[in-house]
């Protein structure tokens, strides 16, 4: 799990003071990207010497309670299970230890045409340092 803590600008709140729901999927992804720094790669390190993309196919989200203007909320991310051609990512964000959300995200590898394609192996490896997925498996 790599923790990553963001600060709440007002740009992210509706007309309620609170974050906007989909500003979510933003917190997430920046907690995947600081996931992938984490295990020694950078995303556009990765596109450039594999030719690969890593595109979300499916997102969700569960709200329990609201983040607010400056809130200092943290954003925990862990590789939750990792097949053939996708990565799903797990999600928490937690404010003062309290649960605000959680979700997951789920990638496909994709060639720069779009077509499906096997997960390099040093990636797997990379992203799986110190985590526990489900491992390969079939399908993906």
């Amino acid at each position: 799990m790599v923790k990553t803590e963001l600060r709440v600008i007002y740009g992210d709140t509706d007309q309620m003071g609170v974050v906007y729901y989909g500003n979510y999927l933003r917190f997430f992804e920046a907690g995947r990207n600081e996931f992938i720094r984490a295990k020694g790669l950078r995303y556009r390190d990765f596109e450039e010497a594999y030719a690969l993309r890593l595109p979300v196919v499916d997102a969700q989200v569960s709200y329990r309670s609201p983040a607010r203007y400056d809130d200092l909320v943290a954003v925990e991310t862990s590789l939750a299970e990792v097949r053939r051609a996708s990565a799903r990512f797990e999600y928490r964000i937690v404010r003062d230890g309290e649960l605000l959300a959680t979700g997951s995200t789920v990638h496909a590898c994709v060639d720069l045409d779009g077509r499906v394609r096997r997960m390099p192996p040093e990636l797997l490896s990379r992203l799986s340092v110190g985590e526990a997925p489900a491992g390969p498996g079939k399908g993906g």
